[in-house]
């Protein structure tokens, strides 16, 4: 027996019918006749259907776990496939013989059943957005085609589907929301194709009557599409050619409403437990963890779906998004590949990022979004993904031949290494190769980076003196601001070289003097609380005999260790004396210089004026103009 064709109409051509129409309905009239001869109602007794009605029934079909006790020839007259049928006949509890069939994978269930069977009783039936969709699949699978009856059931709902719910926003996004649980059968009788390609010529439509920078109502419509339908309306808006930033508001709006992790922001170390070792903080504040492994597939797949369709346009995405998306992207590891070009992405958009946005916590890849708590990486933000963002950001800079957001990124990326510094465990590696990725000439001002360094210290008060000269080495001195100087100067925590060096920039000399020789007294004071240390406590053995020998070695230990100290400090304060002496004997030499260049020219000029009052005394003025020169030269 031939199938039916499915017609394919443009949706085009009923848009502007009235849209307003939604929720619409048609009721299918009843066929009298077959109603009183066969037929009165249903009637449902526990998990089967009964037809209530003065001919017995021959026919019982089963559908899922409902049973429907029905007559054979209404179905037969209208449904093809069930007339091709051979039955197995049985016998029922009155001794009538029974037919039984069993309908596999039937599209609908027993509910899109049951009206199939009011159809082809002759009752009333009624057509609308919720039920066409399973309808339409339910009378192709029954084959009810017109060549067994004019106005069957395909006919009927194809009509309908085209002239009313195609012609309604609401309607169609209705009927493509039921087709999730009608595949194949949607897919092969282009329900959903149709549906998607109404919706995109809708959107597109919207778009050029509307300003596509607010928020569209369809979002929240089209949000609640199961993602491999979502996908087909966005390929569909899309080959529209439809603004780019209007596509990419229409995912973002997607993103919210199935990765509900995606808007959770990270403060810094508020969230590092005090006094504990490890990470006290969660992720995803609202996340369920009943979800498992098929949760986290399936956010996974969302993910990667989303990014295979952002717009390539920079301007039309935002930064802060894109950094979102990264975050969830290494949280359910995704494909790298698109981790790649995301981070290129950003990095060529570095410049409209903040702080919180680059605060990516580690996670472990084999773990699926938990927090990495391994001894060796336990570092609580990503530092190596900013690293590759702030490499990508130079590598476009440099292609392109633009410098005006390496200021913006330097105070960017001073902030976020201030932020990160107080990390217990950030190696010094780590913070002083993202601190050295910007040129030297980025930085107008190191006053950010000084921040950095100083929280760093702070942080990791057991630092030995060669790392935090190390570390005081990626700041210029010279760059520092007045305040940031006058902090320096007092800042313990800083290597002395760096103090007598921000000294000698910014302080007149006597200052620097005070300065230095403050650092004296105060190893002065150290060297003899150290000194006078074994002395107490030999006292104090004779006369309480409560110490050992050990506690007396210890304290000639630290005296040694302080002498080496100060003796390292006089050196480092006899070299920078040196040069502090090198700089004043030129400046003292370019004065002198200036000051007998200003007096040869003075005597030139009272030679000129000597030429005008007369020849008697030119020779003289000229003598002792010649001769005080010789004098002055001497004298300078």
């Amino acid at each position: 027996m031939k199938k039916s064709l499915t017609t394919t109409q443009n949706p085009e051509s009923h848009y502007n019918r009235s849209d307003q129409l939604h929720d619409q309905s048609i009721v299918i009239p009843a066929n009298p006749s077959k109603l009183i001869n066969l037929a009165d109602s249903f009637e449902k007794k526990e998990h089967s259907w009964f037809i209530t009605s003065h001919v017995p029934t021959d026919l019982t079909v089963q559908v899922q776990e409902i049973t429907f006790n029905v007559h054979k020839y209404p179905l037969v007259s209208k449904c093809g496939y069930i007339g091709q049928l051979e039955f197995q006949p049985s016998i029922s509890d009155f001794g009538n013989d029974l037919k039984e069939l069993k309908l596999e994978n039937f599209p609908g269930g027993p509910e899109t059943f049951e009206m199939i069977l009011k159809f082809c009783y002759g009752l009333p039936v009624d057509l609308n957005p919720n039920n066409i969709a399973p309808l339409r699949c339910a009378s192709e699978f029954l084959e009810m085609t017109e060549e067994l009856e004019a106005g069957n059931l395909i006919s009927k709902t194809e009509s309908f589907l085209t002239l009313v719910v195609l012609s309604s926003w609401k309607d169609t996004i209705t009927v493509l929301k039921s087709c999730e649980t009608l595949s194949p059968w949607a897919e092969n009788l282009q329900i959903v194709r149709r549906c998607c390609d109404s919706i995109a010529w809708k959107a597109s439509r919207e778009n050029t009557t509307k300003n596509a920078d607010g928020e569209q109502w369809w979002f929240r419509e089209v949000a609640t599409f199961r993602i491999d339908h979502y996908m087909r309306v966005i390929s569909a808006i899309k080959a529209k050619n439809t603004r780019p930033e209007f596509i990419a508001k229409c995912i973002m709006h997607y993103a919210e409403r199935w990765l509900p992790g995606i808007n959770v922001e990270f403060e810094g170390l508020r969230g590092y437990g005090i006094g504990r070792n490890d990470l006290q903080f969660s992720i995803l504040s609202n996340r369920k963890e009943e979800g498992g492994y098929g949760h986290s597939q399936e956010q996974k797949a969302i993910i990667e779906s989303l990014l295979s369709v952002l717009p390539p346009q920079n301007e039309a995405v935002p930064c802060k998004f894109l950094l979102q998306m990264l975050k969830m992207a290494m949280m359910y590891s995704a494909s790298p590949a698109l981790i790649s070009e995301l981070e290129k992405r950003v990095g060529m958009m570095l410049e409209d990022a903040t702080v919180n946005d680059l605060l990516i916590p580690s996670y472990n890849s084999a773990d699926q979004g938990k927090l990495v708590k391994s001894p060796e990486e336990r570092t609580m933000h990503d530092i190596d993904v900013v690293q590759r963002i702030v490499e990508y950001f130079l590598t476009h800079e440099h292609q392109q031949q633009e410098k005006t957001g390496k200021s913006n990124v330097s105070k960017l990326l001073d902030n976020y290494l201030a932020e990160i510094a107080g990390d217990p465990n950030l190696s010094i590696t780590k913070f002083q190769v993202l601190a050295e990725l910007l040129p030297e000439n980025a930085r107008a001002c190191d006053d950010g980076l000084y921040r950095a360094i100083d929280t760093y210290l702070k942080t990791h008060p057991s630092l030995p003196e060669h790392d935090r000269r190390r570390l005081c080495r990626i700041m210029n001195c010279e760059k520092l601001s007045l305040d940031a100087c006058m902090h320096a100067a007092q800042n313990d925590r800083l290597p002395l070289k760096t103090i007598i060096q921000v000294t000698f920039i910014r302080f007149p000399v006597n200052v620097t003097q005070e300065v230095l020789f403050s650092e004296q007294v105060k190893m002065r004071t150290a060297l003899q609380g150290k000194e006078s240390a074994p002395n107490g406590n030999n006292s104090e053995q004779e006369g309480n005999h409560a110490s050992t020998d050990a506690e007396i070695k210890n304290l000639k230990a630290e005296l040694e260790n302080a002498k080496k100290q100060m003796a390292e400090l006089q050196s480092d304060y006899s070299e920078l004396q040196q040069e502090y002496e090198k700089i004043s004997s030129k400046q003292r030499s370019v004065s002198s210089w200036s000051s007998g260049w200003r007096k040869i020219k003075k005597s030139f000029h009272t030679k000129s004026e000597a030429n005008e009052t007369g020849e008697g005394q030119q020779r003289p003025n000229s003598i002792g103009g010649r001769f005080s020169f010789r004098r002055r030269s001497s004298m300078s």
